[in-house]
Parts: structure tokens; sequence; C-alpha cells
């Protein structure tokens, strides 16, 4: 439950970690945009088109890619946001020490078996991460490398259809006007 007058300092707290973790991090485009926008766009769009306001899932989408990209530990996240935001991390939270392919394999494999909010959290990561690939791509990605990006995310995305409709439909808009951008290229 979001009660704003208890949920705005967390959240706050939650802000000034995640920037203070990624501070030296930028998006992969060639706009150099700061790390921190992805996390508050994820948590966004779980606020305003999933029309969710769980405290406990807005905090871990702040801080969604602090234990796979920044050295934050879980026990920092224990200590500051309490086990159900760690738990919420952890589910999202890739094993980096995997090769690249095992991870987006293991991203489509185990997607069914998430918990509920983190089924929300994965899309709206994969679709600001879509958004990212067509406005502001990575610098050296070709148009085959963005393409194989966004049938890779509908893969994962396919596997936890029913977690959140409106979500589901922005990231299927998003799909779609990504693969007519770059299949005109």
């Amino acid at each position: 439950m979001f009660d704003p007058v208890l949920s705005i300092p967390k959240i706050l707290k939650a802000l000034e970690f995640a920037a203070e973790m990624h501070k030296k991090q930028k998006r992969k485009g060639e706009e150099d945009i700061p790390y921190i926008n992805h996390c508050i766009h994820v948590a966004r769009l779980i606020s305003d088109v999933g029309q969710i306001q769980d405290e406990n899932l807005l905090i871990a989408a702040i801080l969604h890619d602090t234990l796979e990209d920044t050295e934050a530990q879980p026990r920092d996240i224990l200590t500051l946001f309490g086990k159900p935001v760690l738990d919420i991390v952890l589910e999202v939270s890739d094993d980096k020490s995997l090769p690249k392919a095992e991870r987006k394999r293991l991203q489509i494999e185990t997607a069914a078996k998430k918990s509920s909010n983190a089924k929300i959290l994965k899309i709206a990561d994969k679709i600001s991460n879509i958004r990212d690939i067509i406005d502001h791509p990575p610098k050296d990605w070709s148009i085959k490398r963005r393409l194989e990006y966004l049938d890779w995310s509908a893969q994962v995305i396919d596997q936890i259809r029913g977690a959140n409709d409106p979500l589901e439909a922005l990231f299927d808009q998003y799909l779609q006007e990504g693969k007519n951008l770059l299949n005109s290229n």
C-alpha cells in the first residue's frame, strides 16, 4: 500500500542511494544519459502506466540494477530498505559471473517462476530498454543487434503475460514501433 506521507522519504532515500551507486555510469547511447534516469523511468512506468503504488515495488524499481551493475551489496539494500525490497531486487538481478548468453537464456527460462512484483518490474525494465534502443541506441549496436534485443525481450515478456495489462500493452506498442523503425532502415 502506498501512503505518500510515509513513502516519499523512503523513495527519496532510494533515489539518493541509486544515484550514488550509479553516479559514474551512463546509458549506452551517444547522448551519455545518466544511468539513474533509467531507474527513475522504470519506477515511473510501474506507477504511471501500471497504476501500481506499492512502496516496496517502486523502491525495488529504483534499485533494480544496483546489485548487478554497482558495488552495492545485498546487505546494503537489506539494511536500508528491508527484506521485501531486497527480495524483489534479487529476483530481477542477473548473475554477472555467468556468460551473457547464459544470463539471457536464464531470463527467458525463469521469467514465469518470478513473483508478481518481479514480473511487473521486468516488464517496465524491458519497456525502458526498448525505448532507449529506439530513441538513444547504443553507440556500437548494429540494426541486427538491436532487432535481436527486441526479439529476446519479447521472449522474456511472453513468459510473464498477465502480470500487468497496461504495461504489456505499452511493451507491445514499443516493440512494434522499434521493429518497424529498424526494419525500415
